[in-house]
């Protein structure tokens, strides 16, 4: 029986520059969802946390400003019904945004979000919010859209997060269809 060959030099630098390819592409692949992963285990730039109840207040409040934006691309008109709200930490809290629809044709838009600090994005969790699906609109049509929230009372225990006094959550909408202007 004859001895196996072996690869040469080039032989093997090729297999490994193409297995290199290959393990750049399917990390290329995964960057989005693991990023997106990543976000929201850490709290990283602000973004919130998903939960199904609030743990119940500690009786310690902290003021909640509300912003929100458009893109210039989306006929809507887009605001929160109080700018502002101090909330029982730890409590279950509920607000209101409005979006209406000023084009002549209905329109589809979706919301992205963040908190600011970006430390306190870990601590604030939603556990409903308009901006978990998009929101379709007809020509005129005014949407009261709610969130509801908690910010969660591990915020105190944090010497990065416990002196926060205000958290800003801001929204922005867009088209669901990004290529063009919507209305």
């Amino acid at each position: 029986m004859p001895a196996p060959r072996r690869l040469s030099r080039q032989g093997r630098t090729v297999i490994i520059a193409l297995g290199a390819v290959a393990f750049m592409t399917g990390l290329s692949w995964a960057s989005v969802p693991l990023y997106r992963i990543f976000c929201q285990v850490t709290g990283y730039q602000g973004t919130t946390q998903r939960g199904l109840a609030a743990p119940g207040s500690v009786h310690r409040r902290i003021r909640v400003d509300f912003d929100a934006n458009v893109s210039s691309r989306l006929a809507w008109t887009f605001k929160p019904e109080n700018p502002h709200e101090t909330v029982d930490i730890g409590a279950r809290d509920m607000v209101f945004f409005t979006a209406t629809n000023n084009a002549k044709v209905p329109i589809t838009g979706t919301a992205t979000f963040n908190v600011t600090p970006d430390q306190a994005g870990r601590y604030f969790t939603k556990i409903q919010c308009f901006c978990f699906t998009q929101q379709t609109l007809q020509p005129g049509e005014t949407a009261r859209m709610p969130v509801i929230f908690f910010v969660d009372p591990k915020i105190l225990d944090d010497p990065d997060a416990r002196d926060i006094e205000t958290i800003t959550l801001s929204y922005t909408f867009y088209p669901v269809d990004s290529g063009k202007k919507a209305g």
